[in-house]
């Protein structure tokens, strides 16, 4: 899962993408509304983590331009205020779930992971052949013996599952798995593809599609 935090205040933003990413989930930062909307535009986010009071472009316009566009991002909104009027205001803008400050991180993961199961075409629990991935628990199995799978190792094969065995390229399990800081003309989707792999045993489960990508 991909997630944005839009947050001006940039070392509780940091610690945010640094508390998701050690829940397992891939996270950007970006401090500021003209900067959310540009992000947004270039990488598609599962889900955007935006706090409601930003100076320049204001938080409510991010919302509201966000939830017009045509794609499956789920919008979490962030605010100090507390009145059931300005999380009502939020809803209707567009926002799929409102948290107010000051929050406690576990609810905030909880609730990301929520947002991001919503999609349709993302179960919570997938079952492929005798393959089986918990999406909750980050967990998987194969023949009923659990894999110990690394955190990016989890998130390719949930990419891979989720695209229902059509071809996933490599560039785009880099943009889902990975963090902007992501090297695009590195080897990392291949290693991690190695080790996956080796972990999943016989028989094999991932096809390479020469020149285009890999199939599960």
């Amino acid at each position: 899962m991909r997630v944005l935090v839009v947050e001006d205040h940039r070392q509780l933003a940091d610690l945010i993408v640094e508390g998701l990413a050690d829940a397992g989930l891939a996270a950007d930062a970006v401090y500021d509304g003209a900067r959310a909307l540009e992000q947004s535009d270039e990488t598609d986010y599962d889900v955007v983590v935006l706090d409601r009071d930003l100076p320049g472009v204001h938080g409510d316009r991010v919302c509201r331009e966000l939830a017009s566009r045509d794609s499956a991002v789920r919008i979490i909104m962030l605010t100090a205020a507390a009145d059931v009027s300005d999380r009502v205001d939020g809803l209707e803008l567009g926002a799929d779930d409102y948290l107010g400050k000051p929050f406690a991180f576990e609810e905030l993961v909880a609730r990301v992971r929520a947002l991001g199961r919503r999609e349709a075409s993302k179960a919570a629990v997938v079952r492929r052949g005798d393959l089986v991935i918990d999406r909750p628990r980050a967990r998987c199995s194969r023949a009923g013996r659990p894999l110990a799978l690394t955190r990016k190792e989890f998130g390719v094969l949930e990419a891979l599952a989720a695209a229902d065995s059509a071809v996933v390229s490599a560039e785009e399990l880099l943009e889902h798995v990975w963090d902007v800081n992501a090297d695009p003309f590195s080897n990392t989707v291949a290693v991690t593809i190695a080790r996956l792999r080796k972990k999943l045993g016989e028989p094999p489960l991932i096809e390479t599609v020469v020149g285009v990508g890999y199939r599960l």
